[in-house]
Parts: structure tokens; sequence; C-alpha cells
């Protein structure tokens, strides 16, 4: 539950990588604040998990691979087929590979890239003729590795840029058809994907380092700014990639002494 409370009563939220994470505190910040709310993702028994509890006239989940270029158009299709429209679309599925470029596996690269870059183009291609219908509006997960770059994170931060620019551009081609388009960019928060890299406080420590706030983001901080960024009360925001990342780009880089 967020503390403050958004009107999303009546409109259709479409959030991809649901199963988990900052995907299942985004479904579940729009379920509290009466939106009913599609999540997709790749298995669906934590799909499932993530919409336990809530009614089922106002939830769906979707099996759905959206780095498949089809994916998209059968996304639309099915949400249409329940609900008749979309509104709010936040694209946050999401996977990260680090390490030394030199190292990187070719084909866990392609994935990254096809899941991070090419699934959110292919989103967006399907949704955006629907969010014009609705003047709705797009909200992508980003990354504080889309703004700067960072040690051992070359490939992914490669994604993540490419994310933060593709929101700029759509925000340009369709804000004067009624649609806006912006992203969150976290810095490290604790989620499946990152678990065991700071799971003591002695391995927390180089990225607490880091941050104003001297503690690890937690996807139900992250919900919250979706939500602003999707509510009427940032109408006049478009193009903009929202820092949620404890005060960790308020640093000039040198260490926290």
């Amino acid at each position: 539950m967020t503390v403050n409370t958004y009107s999303f009563q009546d409109q259709v939220v479409v959030v991809t990588g649901g199963s988990h994470g900052i995907g299942r505190a985004i479904a579940r910040a729009f379920l509290d604040n009466g939106a009913s709310v599609v999540v997709t993702g790749r298995n669906l028994k934590p799909l499932e998990e993530s919409v336990a509890g809530y009614p089922g006239e106002r939830t769906l989940t979707l099996v759905n691979d959206i780095s498949e270029p089809a994916a998209g158009e059968e996304l639309v299709a099915a949400v249409k087929e329940k609900f008749g429209r979309i509104d709010v679309v936040v694209s946050n599925a999401g996977i990260v590979e680090a390490g030394d470029l030199v190292d990187m596996d070719v084909d866990k690269w392609h994935q990254m890239r096809a899941i991070n870059v090419d699934g959110f183009v292919y989103l967006a291609r399907a949704v955006m003729p629907e969010l014009v219908n609705t003047g709705g509006n797009l909200v992508a997960v980003s990354s504080v590795s889309g703004l700067g770059g960072d040690w051992g994170q070359a490939g992914y931060a490669a994604t993540k840029h490419a994310v933060s620019g593709f929101v700029r551009s759509l925000a340009l081609d369709y804000g004067e058809k009624g649609v806006r388009v912006n992203a969150v960019a976290p810095a490290f928060t604790h989620t499946r994907l990152n678990e065991g890299s700071a799971d003591t406080l002695e391995d927390a420590a180089p990225y607490v380092n880091r941050v104003a706030l001297g503690r690890l983001g937690q996807p139900e901080d992250i919900a919250p700014a979706v939500l602003f960024l999707a509510s009427q009360d940032a109408g006049y925001i478009t193009g903009h990639v929202l820092n949620v990342d404890g005060g960790t780009n308020a640093s000039n880089g040198q260490a926290h002494v």
C-alpha cells in the first residue's frame, strides 16, 4: 500500500515482469489504488502469487515471453478480450548479466538484449495504438545503469541506456497524440535477480556506501514513483527518467569515509 492514494479506478494497467520483486510491488500498488491489473511473465505460479488475495474480476495473469516478436500483439489481444482497454503499461521485464565484457557468454548477451531492449520495443509497438485511444501512458523501469556507467556492468548498462533513450524518443513521437512516456531508474534494489549479492551487512556495505540514505532499495520504494508518473499528478511530465536511487546519483563518485 502506498502512503498517498491515486485514482486508478476503472483503469487497466499492464505490468510486464510481474512475477517477483519490483514488478510484483508495482502490480500490487496499482491494485491497492483501484486499478484492474494484468501481470505477465514466463511462469504462471509466481504471477498468481503476485495477485493473490485480489478480486479475480480485476486481475489477469498471462504467461508471455515479451522477448518474442509476437508477444506484444498477443498480450494486447488477451487484455482487450477481458477488459476492453489499456490505460497504463509498465515495462518492467528485465534481467542482469554482470561481469567483464570479454568473459560474457554471447548467448547470455543475446538473451539480456532480447528481454531488456527487444521486449520493450515489441511491447511498445503493440500498446501504443491502445494508449493513443485511451490517452494513457507508459512507464518503463530503467536503471541508474542507464544513466551512467559502472564496473562490471557494460552489457547491462548498454541495454538500460537503450531503454532510457527509447523512452525519451517515444515521448517526443507520441506527446502530441496524448500519450506520456516516462521511466524510473532504481539503483541496487533487493530483488530475486540479485539474491546473494548483498544479503549480509558485510556484502551490502559497498553498495550502501554509495547511497545517501544509507540503505539499499526495496521493491516497495520503487512502486510509488511508478504510480506517480502514471497518475494525473504527473500530467505535464513526459520524457523523464526519474532517479529512485536513495541519492546514489547525488555523489560525485568519491568514497564515503
